[in-house]
């Protein structure tokens, strides 16, 4: 990846590791379906007069019926899986636990996208990784019978990621990433609206939960897609969806200092196996020198629009 990437890829394992600390703030006062679809509803209301100032939408018309099928896929179910998840572990484990998401993606790959199949160190970096997963579950959460069925709820949405990322990539390739995000998020708002309602608290939450939830679909999920998308289109799905084995990092630290979350032996070393993991299946490589990098490193779709326009 070129430097522009990896700060792309930074930035947007900050926003969501944070997201399951404002999920879990949420949740003291609102329902699974109901911080989803808040923060699905916001990052739509958020996104929509941007995509239709900058004329976003334009590519994505006859296309209703793929949008429909990302916005379930990796959105509605995902999100509502983890939040109802979330009431059973902590933040810092379930931000862990979405790492599975850059294992899924290689896996799916074997028989969809022979483009995104991991080979050699990369393929070791997954198997290091999903070790840190059957730690987190054979150690942290082997003590509940709850608590597993959360982590399992996190482990699906994660396959639900893996998924609509590979769908972006097939169905969406040329498209504007700001259009394709804020269409699924309008798809994924409409969807889970009928069992938000029904969810919908007696009375109106407290200032924290609503800040919360506001920062989540803001930052978390509104431009935090933006930036997904857009490395889908400049890296490919498998290396983006090595995100989910950094942004665990991030939320360990959140939920340890800004939700006294317990951390244990077990939650550290499975936390180091999934980034030795994340830095294997990159290839084992740090972003090259501003001196090092190429003077024409804008990825290949945009190089061809230059020459064909010029």
């Amino acid at each position: 990846m070129d430097r522009r990437s990896w700060i792309l890829f930074l930035v947007l394992a900050s926003l969501w590791g944070a997201s399951y600390l404002f999920i879990k703030i949420g949740l003291r006062e609102m329902s699974p379906a109901m911080v989803a679809f808040l923060r699905i509803a916001l990052a739509a209301l958020i996104l929509a007069p941007i995509a239709i100032r900058q004329d976003a939408l334009r590519g994505l018309r006859g296309r209703a019926g793929a949008l429909a099928l990302v916005a379930a896929v990796q959105v509605a179910v995902p999100f509502w899986l983890i939040a109802a998840g979330e009431q059973e572990i902590s933040s810092a484990l379930t931000g862990i636990l979405v790492s599975t998401a850059a294992i899924f993606t290689p896996l799916l790959a074997i028989w969809v996208d022979r483009e995104e199949r991991f080979t050699g160190l990369r393929l070791v970096g997954v198997g290091v990784g999903f070790g840190g997963v059957v730690l987190l579950f054979g150690l942290d959460l082997s003590g509940s019978s709850l608590a597993l069925l959360g982590g399992l709820a996190v482990v699906v949405a994660s396959l639900g990621y893996a998924i609509g990322g590979l769908l972006v990539k097939n169905r969406f390739a040329g498209t504007a990433p700001l259009g394709v995000v804020t269409s699924v998020m309008g798809w994924s708002a409409v969807m889970l609206a009928p069992a938000a309602l029904l969810s919908a608290p007696s009375e109106l939450p407290d200032a924290g939960p609503i800040a919360a939830v506001t920062a989540l679909g803001v930052l978390g999920t509104g431009i935090a897609f933006v930036i997904f998308y857009d490395l889908i289109a400049r890296v490919g799905p498998a290396k983006t969806m090595l995100v989910s084995y950094v942004a665990p990092g991030f939320a360990v630290v959140y939920g340890a200092t800004l939700l006294g979350e317990e951390i244990s032996v077990a939650t550290i070393f499975g936390l180091i196996l999934i980034l030795v993991g994340s830095w294997l299946g990159a290839g084992g490589r740090l972003p090259p020198d501003a001196a090092a990098a190429p003077r024409d490193s804008a990825p290949p779709r945009a190089r061809d629009a230059v020459r064909r326009a010029s």
